[in-house]
């Protein structure tokens, strides 16, 4: 619950959530994730690809992981008990973690969109 006011708190009066950003001022691999996916949601595929080329694959994956832990929680009141998409989602996850420093280095040299302004709201 301390968690949530935190965020909610957070969120309000615009600070960064990332601790990267926080520390450094400068984004880091996954900054405009958040915005990117919202704006995936609301149908602005423009924006999402401006704020993170990556969200459009990363969101989902982290969706389905996230059901399905939930879903074997339920089950057997264990996280992630019973979970087989361990076998093809690990590949698939570094795959991804590599694309997302390969976007940020792109970032940096002001290709896909240039940095993502830190703390944008």
């Amino acid at each position: 619950m301390t968690f949530l006011v935190i965020v909610a708190a957070m969120l309000l009066f615009g600070a960064p959530l990332c601790p990267v950003a926080i520390l450094t001022h400068h984004p880091c691999p996954g900054c405009g994730m958040t915005r990117a996916a919202w704006a995936l949601l609301h149908g602005d595929v423009a924006a999402s690809l401006h704020l993170h080329p990556l969200a459009g694959a990363i969101v989902p994956i982290v969706v389905v992981s996230m059901a399905r832990s939930a879903l074997g929680f339920v089950r057997t009141g264990a996280w992630g008990a019973g979970d087989a998409a361990g076998a093809w989602m690990t590949p698939i996850a570094f795959v991804l973690v590599i694309a997302m420093l390969g976007v940020w280095i792109a970032r940096f040299f002001g290709y896909l969109g240039g940095p993502v302004l830190v703390g944008m709201v």
